[in-house]
């Protein structure tokens, strides 16, 4: 961190514009800031701290009072300070909270705090961020320090300066850790913690699988585990075996009696098949001998049978015949009924009563009637075209008149139509000058949308830029460390690198001497010259990356402020303006895409009332001509239809057509009685025939007549069950005969019944053993099946379970030990605090070479791992040295001069250490606000030859004090003066 620039309004004891340059403060490496009890020396320390952290130390911070008194109504109290931190210039602006009398009306007003945090990219201030929260989580991870450690180590403030040399264990312990950044050590003992849960978790659950994997087993084989399986692997394994080798003996075994069991039911089964074959076919003869003596005893109804239906048999020749001249006499009724329809009919058409004899004079009058409608139809059809050709000139002549009347109001339309078609393509060429307007919006608001997008995308990629940023200095500080250790080690075996190098006479570059009588000789793996210059290579590699990335983030930070200053307003406001705008333009191009439509418009309709008067003229005189021609048809039709008039009036019809229908029925009706007639006679000549070749068939058939064979023949069913009856009869006869000759059945016949009772009960029994053998050899089988799968499933938990509890006790092991609680942790120190213990440790060493200097190699600082008193956390313990005594004490029993040295040389180590340590928080300012005024002249002299000293490191530092002497010792000055007015401060430079 180094500063460069303050500006402070209306903020402590300063009412106006206060300016400070502290680059031209830093030129000389030590400053003083002075001025008279009262004036404000500390107010530019807390206008400091104020910028960086928005508050400022001590007790002042409570008060909540930052603005001056002695400013104008309505000034703001403001500071702005420039500052590098980490590399990178910032700005930052700040108001506190401040209470203002209202603009309008009577009382006050709070304003509540700001800020402004800006960066200088490319020579431009690029704003960052206006909220408080992320301002200060940036400026604290940028500084590394909260502002209590920030006094504690680059600004010891007014009576504050011993606080970080009087810290308790804990206290220090969380500075260092924010400081050096060793967070990584807390979370590798969180990991380890973690681990070794998830792992006794896990190895829980293997447990719990085993167990129960255990209890099934036992359970199946009915076989109880043995009680140490759980501390004794090999009792568990060789308990499977056994329970294993059991449920396979038993499989034998039962298999064994499972087949003898199957063995005697297919002897009782092929004993019972064969008793009951022999009684099967001792029955079968004996049904058979009962069969036909009940065949027997039906001979004579069966005899009656087969002679009823000899007697249909010979009937049934006949029946052809007669129904044969049934049908002919049918036939004849049919025709005689035929002809008097049709004489009924030509009755019906003339209307009046007909006899059969007159029916030719009738047909003669029918015929000449037919004649004059011939006549006289040619007339009639011209007469009917006459009337179609009148009817189409008559609406041809009303259509005319129609389109009359719509062409005169066309016409009279037109012109009001023209006249609004040319206002609305004056519309249109309006919205066409609009559109380009619109066209030109919508490009803007497109591209601010855009910008708004590319903002996003710079926002992740600046992210994960960050992120690689961190990652890169974070293998930079390991690196730099590795480095520092290879160095180390290097330094403490440069004696024996020294003796590798010596030649026999010649001379020792230490002592100069050429004798070499015990030369240092190097251990195994120390590291050499070219070990260190490899660490340094890859420290160099990783700066250059580091600064590669550094310059990364700033690049994109730049190009997402300029996008977000390109963007403009929310994003949600632009997408309704390029909604409303889309919908505008939208509107516009479509008027603008009706213009061509409203030209051709305006022209048809322009084109059409030139055309108007013309067709007017066309259609009267069109009117007029079909006028006449109606006319003249008229006439014509009256001619024609005299002619026809007279035909009708002749026959007693008033229509033509009803006439040429009238006699057409009834000549179709005089034919259809004259067919009538033929066919009457045809059919009682066939009847007469038909009948008496059906007496002749009966006689010879054996019958009386033809009605006697019709009598005797027998019904469909009657005859079917006689036919059934019959061949049933037969059927059976044959069946049981073939029976009674079967040797084998004639051969059983002699044999003595079997008892077929007995032995089924004896197969049942065997079916039971049977089935109980094969239960039982199927249980066996299923035991060995399960015993066998989860023997397989035990074998591989157990096999899952034993890596989780070997990595359990390592993890456990380890665990322990970096949480200091390990037998094997001698210091039974936790790993971060053996870390910490470790940057303290150089710290003290650093802060000694400037204390020997300031206190006449009197005090020196020791790094003790004892807690003190009331504490729970040690290893960050310090103590001072007392080297004219030889006893060490603790630092509050020092006086206040010997306090201030103390804790400035403290102060001034930390700085050191922290300078050298890649990703630790640089610390190129510092201030000491008082505290000289307790010195005498000679540790005075010997505490700025000090501060001189640290002008060659290229670090600055403050001196906050009235001491007169130092005014002259330290010529580059600030000073601040002060009035009833307020006070003012001003650069001197020496």
């Amino acid at each position: 961190m180094r500063l460069h620039h303050l500006e402070v309004r209306a903020f402590g004891p300063f009412p106006e514009t206060v300016r400070v340059d502290f680059d031209a403060l830093s030129e000389a490496g030590l400053f003083l800031l002075s001025g008279a009890t009262g004036a404000g020396k500390s107010s530019i320390l807390d206008a400091v701290c104020f910028a960086l952290y928005g508050d400022v130390p001590g007790d002042r911070s409570s008060a909540k009072r930052l603005r001056c008194d002695q400013a104008a109504e309505g000034v703001a109290p403001r500071v702005v300070l420039e500052a590098t931190l980490a590399g990178r210039r910032y700005r930052i602006d700040r108001s506190p909270a401040w209470t203002r009398a209202k603009r309008r009306g009577t009382g006050t007003t709070t304003e509540q705090a700001r800020v402004v945090l800006s960066e200088r990219v490319d020579g431009e201030w690029v704003p960052l961020s206006t909220r408080l929260d992320e301002t200060g989580h940036l400026v604290s991870d940028r500084v590394g320090l909260t502002l209590a450690q920030f006094c504690q180590v680059a600004m010891l403030p007014q009576g504050r300066f011993q606080a970080f040399l009087r810290a308790r264990s804990e206290e220090r312990h969380a500075l260092l850790r924010q400081v050096f950044r060793t967070g990584r050590f807390d979370q590798v003992e969180r990991w380890l913690r973690e681990r070794r849960v998830t792992l006794r978790r896990a190895c829980a659950t293997h447990e719990e699988c085993v167990a129960d994997l255990v209890s099934r087993l036992s359970e199946v084989v009915a076989t109880p585990a043995p009680a140490e399986w759980q501390e004794s692997p090999t009792a568990l394994t060789d308990w499977v075996t056994g329970v294993q080798d059991s449920a396979e003996q038993e499989v034998a075994t039962s298999a064994d009696a499972h087949a003898a069991a199957a063995t005697a039911l297919a002897a009782a089964r092929s004993a019972a098949e064969e008793a009951h074959q022999l009684a099967e076919r001792q029955q079968r003869r004996a049904d058979a001998v009962a069969e036909l003596a009940r065949l027997a005893l039906e001979t004579d109804a069966v005899d009656d049978a087969c002679a009823k239906l000899d007697t249909d048999r010979r009937a049934a020749a006949v029946r052809p015949l007669v129904s044969l001249a049934d049908d002919a006499v049918r036939r004849a009724d049919d025709a005689a009924a035929t002809l008097a329809r049709a004489v009924a009919g030509v009755a019906a058409v003339l209307g009046e009563e007909v006899d059969s004899r007159r029916l030719a004079e009738i047909r003669h009058a029918t015929l000449a009637g037919l004649a004059d409608v011939a006549r006289v139809r040619p007339v009639q059809d011209r007469l009917a075209a006459l009337r179609l050709d009148t009817a189409g000139v008559a609406d041809a002549l009303d259509g005319l008149q129609a389109r009359l009347a719509q062409a005169e109001a066309r016409a009279q339309l037109l012109p009001t139509e023209l006249e609004e078609v040319r206002d609305a393509l004056a519309d249109v060429e309006a919205a066409g000058a609009r559109s380009d307007e619109l066209h030109a919006r919508l490009t803007e608001l497109r591209e601010r949308r855009a910008a708004h997008l590319r903002a996003e995308e710079l926002t992740s990629e600046l992210v994960r830029a960050e992120t690689d940023l961190a990652e890169t200095v974070t293998a930079l500080q390991s690196a730099k460390e590795s480095w520092l250790d290879v160095r180390e080690q290097r330094l403490d075996g440069m004696a024996a690198e020294i003796a590798s190098a010596l030649v026999v006479g010649g001379c020792c570059p230490v002592c100069g001497s050429c004798d070499h009588p015990a030369p240092a000789s190097r251990s195994t793996g120390a590291p050499d010259a070219a070990a260190e210059r490899a660490a340094r290579r890859v420290v160099d590699d990783l700066e250059v990356t580091a600064e590669a990335r550094t310059q990364h983030v700033r690049d994109l930070d730049t190009r997402r402020a300029t996008a977000l200053a390109r963007a403009g307003a929310d994003p949600h406001e632009i997408e309704q303006e390029i909604a409303t705008a889309v919908e505008a333009l939208h509107d516009a191009r479509a008027l603008v895409a009706r213009a061509d439509a409203a030209r051709e418009r305006a022209a048809r309709l322009a084109e059409e009332q030139r055309t108007a008067v013309a067709g007017l003229e066309r259609l009267r005189s069109d009117v007029s001509r079909r006028g006449s021609e109606l006319a003249r048809l008229e006439a014509l039709a009256a001619e024609l239809e005299e002619q026809v008039g007279a035909v009708l009036a002749d026959r007693g019809h008033s229509c033509l057509d009803d006439l040429a229908t009238h006699l057409t029925c009834l000549e179709k009706a005089l034919a259809g009685a004259d067919q009538a007639r033929e066919r009457h006679a045809r059919a009682e000549h066939g009847a007469s025939e038909a009948l008496v070749a059906a007496d002749r068939a009966a006689l010879e058939a054996g019958f009386d007549s033809s009605s006697d064979a019709v009598a005797r023949t027998l019904p469909a069913s009657q005859r079917a069950a006689l036919e059934a009856r019959v061949e049933r009869h037969r059927r059976d006869h044959d069946r049981a005969s073939h029976v009674l000759a079967d040797p084998v059945l004639t051969a059983c016949a002699g044999l003595p019944a079997p008892d077929v009772a007995a032995l089924d009960a004896a197969c049942a029994v065997a079916v039971d053993e049977a089935a109980r053998s094969r239960r039982f050899h199927e249980n066996a089988l299923e035991r060995h099946r399960r015993a066998a799968r989860l023997g397989t499933e035990l074998a591989d938990a157990v096999a899952a379970w034993r890596p989780v509890q070997q990595e359990l006790e390592l993890t456990a092991g380890l665990a322990s030990f970096v949480e200091g609680r390990s037998p094997d942790n001698r210091l039974q120190m936790r790993l971060s605090a053996y870390v910490l213990a470790h940057r303290l440790g150089q710290v003290v060493d650093a802060a000694n070479l400037r204390l020997a200097a300031m206190s006449d190699q009197r005090y020196s600082l020791v790094h003790t791992g004892r807690r003190g008193a009331g504490e729970s956390r040690g290893g960050l313990s310090l103590l001072v040295r007392d080297d004219w005594s030889g006893e060490s004490r603790d630092p509050v029993t020092l006086s206040g001069g010997e306090t201030f040295v103390v804790s400035l040389a403290l102060a001034l180590g930390l700085a050191d250490v922290i300078s050298a340590e890649a990703g630790g928080s640089e610390l190129e300012t510092l201030f000491v606000d008082e505290g000289f005024g307790s010195l005498d002249a000679d540790t005075l002299d010997d505490v700025m030859d000090t501060l001189d000293s640290l002008r060659d490191g290229g670090r600055v530092v403050g001196v906050v004090s009235h001491v007169p002497e130092l005014q002259t010792r330290i010529p580059t000055q600030l000073r601040v003066q002060k009035s009833r007015q307020g006070s003012r401060a001003g650069v001197r430079l020496g």
